[in-house]
């Protein structure tokens, strides 16, 4: 079939089908990352505090932390805003303790900049460890590279609850349909309640803080090896302060033992 009749069917010009969206100029990928450092630092600021602080006006904050899928972390109503028809889940974690590996899977996207453009980035975390179970990259925030990482955490097993936030790529049908079949309990924050899914929150920090930012990498081709020789880091050999200084690799099930067993 023709291009043209494709484009006469899906009632569209043709011109739509040749359309390249314009990257980003080089000013707003500088703004882009000036935003994503401003925000590990200070989440609480929105868009007017970003603005006088970054020395912009009010409506480019606003589209660039668009682009970020950040807001100010504080109460508010409509925190989440998921695409229409999606099913929401409550939330399901307050109060819960955690006491064990696979209790509590979460995920969670961020923005990773790079010299001359930048990529999202999706990870799937178990809460009791602090393993990095999967995680993949995109130049768009589908829910294509949301369900392979999702996929690729299956391979550990799988948890009692899943916790993510109310963004539209986990509100979906297809990424919600393996959670189901499973008989996962489905659990959901809301947006920019980042002290919901404060784990996988610290995780973006340290990553950007001790590989992203000093890396300063020009491509995703750069980008995908330095990844895994840092998640392999972050599970196997970084301690961690809030799990008596070990690491998530001790206490994940293909290797969970605790110092000072017997076992």
């Amino acid at each position: 079939m023709s291009i043209q009749r494709q484009c006469e069917l899906l009632g569209v010009p043709r011109s739509t089908y040749y359309y390249q969206p314009r990257p980003e100029s080089a000013e707003n990928l500088r703004l882009l990352r000036q935003l994503d450092e401003l925000y590990l630092k200070c989440p609480f600021y929105g868009s007017r505090k970003m603005a006088f602080v970054l020395e912009m006006n009010r409506k480019r904050a606003q589209r660039l932390m668009r682009i970020l899928g950040i807001e100010a972390h504080y109460r508010k109503p409509n925190l989440s805003r998921p695409a229409p028809g999606h099913k929401i889940y409550p939330y399901l974690l307050r109060g819960v303790a955690i006491e064990r590996p696979n209790q509590i899977w979460s995920t969670d996207i961020t923005y990773i900049p790079m010299r001359g453009g930048f990529l999202y980035l999706v990870a799937v975390m178990d809460w009791f460890s602090r393993y990095v179970l999967s995680w993949e990259l995109s130049n768009t925030m589908e829910t294509a590279f949301c369900l392979a990482a999702l996929n690729a955490a299956f391979g550990f097993g799988q948890p009692d609850i899943w916790n993510s936030d109310q963004g539209s790529q986990f509100t979906s049908a297809d990424f919600l349909a393996p959670l189901q079949a499973r008989g996962i309990a489905i659990s959901m924050d809301g947006r920019g309640r980042a002290l919901d899914n404060v784990f996988i929150e610290r995780l973006w920090r340290s990553l950007k803080y001790e590989l992203i930012y000093p890396g300063d990498f020009a491509s995703g081709l750069e980008l995908f090896p330095a990844l895994e020789n840092y998640f392999h880091f972050y599970n196997h050999q970084r301690p961690h302060q809030a799990l008596g200084y070990q690491t998530p690799a001790d206490l994940f099930p293909h290797n969970y033992k605790r110092k000072g067993s017997l076992s």
